[in-house]
């Protein structure tokens, strides 16, 4: 084992250095080479027996050792673990290795010719010692290398071997290279062959922050992350394959940011070679754009945001919540938790979607508690919870509230004002034939101008406000849905300016008069502009606009928390 070029190791040295083990730090280690060496023909007729072996080493003058010294001399056993302050003096005297005996320079020597300067000699009990496991093996290691010293000679090439495999052996020598230069942890990280090392740390630490802002701006956005499963590295040179929003923003930052560009450029190189092999998987290659990372970044960033929620909360001292479940589009049932609490001002935020088994009100209160608890809340601050008017949630005896109250006396439940008032607007739009037949006949003029292009063309050729051409059907389940249509055909109340109302008129009469028209299609037009202009049609237009000025005004105030 030559002991001349360092290396690079990670391994743990807190049972040999103790100032040196903290992680993580690149030690400088011994470069070796294990040779598989057998024993050949030659060396068999050499060492036949261990008895004939240990005759002729007896034999071996003292006066043959070169730069052998006399052990005695110096009241020092130089083959027992030293001392720390004797380490200088014991590596001045290894290694032992007599050379004058044509057997023992076989054992000192690789079939390589390399010399294992770790392996030392002595005289005085005729055994093979390791040197650096002598000084720094931790000292319960019973090999007997290390305690008493080799003696048994028979078959010695293969215990040589296997000691210098051991991971003690590996470990006293990572320490060796340490004390030779007199490293500690502040010269490790100073050291000018870390520096490498540390600028690659730096690297992809800078390629980490920036996947990390690209992942936060695809959230706040609210896009997908991912695209047509093209997202091994080798593919994202193809400039016409949707790789996703994720890679796409990455590979368009990379044309701008020279460290992520070398990177990404490394991946793509480290991923083709693989993929030319045959090789399945990514094996050891790292790239950061992996789905993985992507849904660690995504934990980590929910983590430190529902961390912030909860200090706040906790500061607050008093919250109320609000549940609501609703199908995905898997058909499972997501409950959404929503704390609401006031510091300087008022907070409503999302705290988890929760995959809902149950809708009994007994499972969804232990659906809160459990949330709750990882996010170190105490349920007992909860001061009120507000809900639609389910059984299941404002039951007196089996509801949600009822089992709250349990939890939290002193918590009272509110029925959400935005929910009664969508009822009661819903029902009023519908209750009365009168109402009901001027959402209708929006809605059949919404789907008639959408449902042929040349009527587009015509509503668009007529309507002289081209923000608002396009007209949707209204939507069933929210009144302001049915707000909205209103505002957009006859204007808000009292300021008819911005109603699209006449435009409307004169596309239909257009549709009408234009002969290339099917007859069935002009008789529908016909029919439309003489529904819009009956008296009672634009009076309860008028009477519903007025309704929801208030309405909505209350539905804004109460979503920004001033209610």
């Amino acid at each position: 084992m030559a002991m001349t070029a360092p290396m690079r190791s990670h391994s743990n040295k807190s049972g040999l250095l103790p100032n040196l083990s903290l992680t993580p730090l690149v030690y400088v280690l011994l470069p070796y080479w294990l040779c598989n060496i057998g024993e050949s023909d030659a060396e068999r007729a050499d060492i036949e027996t261990a008895s004939s072996e240990t005759t002729a080493l007896q034999e071996i003058p003292k006066a043959q050792a070169d730069a052998s010294v006399d052990e005695e001399a110096y009241h020092f056993d130089y083959f027992a673990r030293p001392q720390a302050q004797d380490l200088d003096t014991f590596f001045n005297y290894h290694p032992q290795q007599p050379t004058k005996h044509h057997l023992v320079a076989k054992v000192f020597h690789s079939k390589h010719g390399t010399n294992r300067k770790w392996l030392t000699y002595s005289e005085k009990t005729q055994s093979l010692y390791c040197s650096v496991c002598l000084a720094f093996a931790p000292a319960a290691s019973d090999s007997p290398f290390i305690k008493g010293g080799m003696k048994t000679w028979k078959h010695v090439h293969r215990r040589i071997e296997e000691h210098e495999k051991s991971k003690i052996h590996r470990d006293s020598a990572d320490a060796y290279f340490l004390l030779a230069k007199r490293a500690d942890i502040k010269s490790l990280l100073a050291d000018k062959q870390m520096s490498l090392h540390h600028e690659q740390v730096k690297k992809k630490c800078q390629v980490m922050e920036l996947i990390i802002d690209v992942i936060k701006v695809i959230g706040k956005c609210g896009l997908s992350y991912r695209g047509d499963k093209a997202e091994a590295a080798y593919t994202l040179e193809d400039t016409a394959v949707n790789h996703g929003n994720f890679l796409e923003l990455v590979i368009l930052l990379s044309r701008y940011d020279l460290c992520l560009q070398q990177h990404i450029s490394s991946c793509i190189e480290q991923s083709k070679k693989n993929h030319d092999t045959g090789a399945k998987g990514r094996g050891s290659l790292v790239t950061l754009l992996s789905k993985d990372i992507v849904g660690k970044v995504v934990d980590a960033l929910s983590q430190v945001i529902k961390g912030t929620i909860s200090d706040e909360v906790r500061e607050a001292g008093l919250f109320s919540v609000q549940i609501v479940t609703t199908q995905d589009v898997t058909s499972k049932d997501q409950c959404a938790i929503i704390v609401r609490y006031i510091t300087d001002v008022v907070h409503e935020r999302l705290v988890a979607m929760v995959n809902c088994e149950k809708s009994t009100g007994k499972y969804l209160t232990q659906l809160l508690k459990n949330t709750l608890d990882k996010l170190g809340i105490d349920m007992g601050m909860c001061v009120g919870n507000s809900t639609d008017g389910a059984a299941n949630m404002q039951g007196p005896y089996k509801g949600f509230s009822a089992f709250l109250s349990e939890q939290s006396p002193a918590q009272i439940h509110v029925w959400c004002y935005a929910h009664v008032l969508n009822l009661v607007l819903a029902d009023t739009t519908g209750s009365v034939i009168e109402s009901a037949s001027v959402f209708s006949l929006l809605n059949d003029v919404a789907v008639f101008l959408r449902e042929s292009y040349k009527h587009m063309q015509t509503w668009e050729e007529t309507s002289e406000d081209k923000r608002h051409r396009r007209l949707g059907p209204i939507g069933e389940t929210r009144w302001w849905a049915k707000d909205q249509a209103l505002t957009k055909f006859f204007g808000s109340f009292g300021n008819p300016q911005d109603a699209l109302f006449g435009d409307l008129l004169l596309t239909l009469a257009s549709v009408e008069e234009d002969g290339s028209m099917k007859s069935t299609v002009r008789v529908k037009a016909k029919g439309l502009i003489e529904n819009l202009l009956k008296y009672e049609i634009i009076l309860i237009a008028q009477t519903f606009l007025y309704i929801f000025l208030h309405t909505t005004q209350r539905q804004k105030a109460g979503r920004d928390g001033q209610l």
